[in-house]
């Protein structure tokens, strides 16, 4: 499915109210997609709210050293609430096909950017409150949401998005690329699937 510009203006307003619980910081994440001509994005994904630049999705890069890791199975209280422990460096890295910098935490929200030197990319995990108002935002706009089976108690796939809730917990992962979104598509499914394991 390709976004177009009914993404801004009056769905701008709209998605602003729905995601009235989602941490400033959050927040101006998903409005600089919305900030942007879809038209640049010459894949017809989501705009980005990166520097520009293009490369492939082949070729993930290996995981960084040192990099924490977390068991896919068996999650803690600590860790549903720390979005960026729901998902590595290294997942958002092979999620991303590229090399990112290490997660900033942003109260519930965790993005990995790519470095100023490398291509367009951008992992963005919404914990909690402000996972649950992401989907909410994206199902209010009457965006295609297609269900995902077996993954937690319920999970959806939409063009570069993945949300998902298992054990009482929502958690929404956002890749941008300037890729044909549906490339990524079993690659959020599957990052989801690890995910609610560590729920």
């Amino acid at each position: 499915m390709v976004h177009t510009h009914s993404r801004a203006g009056s769905g701008d307003r709209r998605r602003a109210r729905a995601l009235a619980g989602v941490p400033v910081a959050a927040l101006l994440v998903l409005a600089l997609q919305g900030c942007q001509d879809p038209a640049a994005d010459g894949a017809g994904g989501k705009p980005s709210a990166t520097a520009p630049g293009a490369a492939g999705a082949e070729g993930s890069p290996a995981a960084s050293p040192g990099q924490p890791t977390v068991s896919p199975t068996g999650g803690t209280a600590g860790t549903a609430g720390d979005p960026c422990a729901l998902v590595t460096q290294a997942e958002a890295e092979r999620l991303a096909g590229t090399a990112l910098k290490p997660g900033q935490d942003l109260e519930g929200t965790c993005a990995y950017t790519a470095p100023e030197s490398g291509p367009t990319a951008q992992v963005e995990v919404f914990a909690g409150e402000p996972g649950k108002n992401y989907y909410d935002a994206e199902r209010g706009l009457g965006h295609e949401l297609k269900p995902l089976d077996g993954i937690g108690d319920e999970a959806w796939l939409e063009d570069g998005s993945v949300f998902l809730r298992a054990s009482g917990q929502w958690v929404a992962i956002r890749l941008v690329r300037n890729e044909e979104p549906s490339r990524f598509d079993r690659p959020l499914e599957e990052l989801a699937r690890t995910v609610a394991g560590r729920l």
